[in-house]
């Protein structure tokens, strides 16, 4: 007889109370160093609908997020946890620059071609950690953290060589009109990237929980010894996994360099990989919720840039609120003892039912 499913209340508890004590710290600190607390505050969580341009702010910043954390969710449901999104995101947002400087070619088409070689090369740049780990016995996540300063390096370096703007030292010269995807929303920045991201989330959704290969990952991260013994092809799956992965944090350097800029202009090594990290958690490795995790990330921190504008509390708060968040839902004793009842009720209620069955 099939049973149906319950709905994991543990798990959104969890979340729910360490963004609640995350923000209850975040109050604590902004009444202690604020001059005028309560306007601080009220502009922190209320700044992102105080305007059209702020709200939309929020849109723009959740989209690459999204991606990321997409990245993350199928790279470390293996079980390995590398941290190579970056890598693949910077890189291929130089790729993505590249093609839009170098290569004329028709709109759409030019677009198309820029998403797709910036997932490629995503792609190749996923797998790499794999194959070294195989090859030398690294671990992975010494080795993905080694990449992100290769590949930010060497990307920067590849711009200031080829396509530097010498009127200004730092950025690019411009892209080709038809490199750039285009406003979704008028009199904003919220580029056609955003239904990108929803048709990704959809087909991500489908993968990871509908599809033979989702199972089987979950499998392989669970417990790869009984996957062998279960004929599941353990290194096609984990090599699959972050070659998708690479490519989503690869398509997230796509979209937001051609959906956001004009010419390229990150000389700073762009990290999105711990926002990744925390988008998944809070979304309990669901693909479906990663977008209103990402939303509620990309809201806090809009609201902190409000704050900042207007007062004497610095943005960087944010950060305190995602460790504080990161930290609480990582742990495993959090709410331990929650979790520890209601398995005893559980286990005394179904001895009771065979108890009664044997009777």
């Amino acid at each position: 007889m099939k049973t149906k499913k319950k709905f994991e209340w543990y798990g959104v508890i969890r979340v729910t109370v360490s963004i609640l004590i995350s923000l209850l710290i975040a109050a604590a600190i902004i009444f202690v160093v604020a001059d005028d607390p309560v306007t601080a505050f009220s502009k922190f969580l209320l700044g992102p609908f105080s305007t059209r341009r702020n709200f939309f702010n929020v849109v723009e910043t959740m989209i690459p997020l999204v991606f990321c954390g997409l990245a993350i969710n199928v790279m470390h449901k293996s079980g390995l946890f590398s941290m190579v999104a970056d890598s693949s995101f910077y890189f291929s947002g130089v790729t993505a620059a590249a093609i839009a400087i170098a290569c004329p070619m028709p709109n759409i088409v030019h677009q198309i071609v820029i998403l797709a070689a910036a997932m490629l090369v995503g792609g190749v740049i996923g797998v790499i950690p794999v194959l070294v780990k195989r090859k030398t016995g690294a671990n992975e996540l010494v080795i993905s953290l080694m990449m992100n300063y290769i590949f930010f390096n060497f990307g920067y370096w590849l711009i200031r060589r080829f396509f530097l703007d010498a009127s200004n030292g730092s950025y690019s010269i411009a892209f080709q009109p038809t490199a750039t995807l285009g406003k979704l929303i008028p009199r904003t920045n919220t580029h056609y990237g955003f239904l990108i991201m929803i048709v990704v989330v959809v087909l991500m959704w489908i993968l990871m929980d509908k599809s033979a290969f989702g199972r089987a990952l979950r499998i392989t991260g669970a417990n790869e010894s009984f996957a062998r013994y279960a004929g599941i092809s353990v290194g096609m799956v984990v090599l699959g996994s972050q070659f998708i992965g690479g490519m989503l944090a690869g398509l997230a350097g796509g979209v937001e360099m051609i959906g956001m800029y004009r010419n390229f202009q990150w000389i700073t090594s762009q990290s999105y990989v711990w926002d990744g990290i925390l988008i998944n958690l809070l979304a309990g490795t669901r693909p479906l919720m990663i977008p209103v995790s990402a939303f509620f990330i990309s809201y806090i921190r809009i609201g902190a840039l409000v704050m900042s504008r207007g007062g004497d509390v610095d943005s960087e708060i944010v950060s305190i609120i995602q460790g504080i968040m990161i930290l609480l839902i990582a742990s495993e004793r959090f709410l331990y003892q929650m979790k520890k009842r209601k398995e005893e009720r559980e286990a005394l209620q179904n001895q009771s039912l065979e108890t009664e069955n044997a009777a």
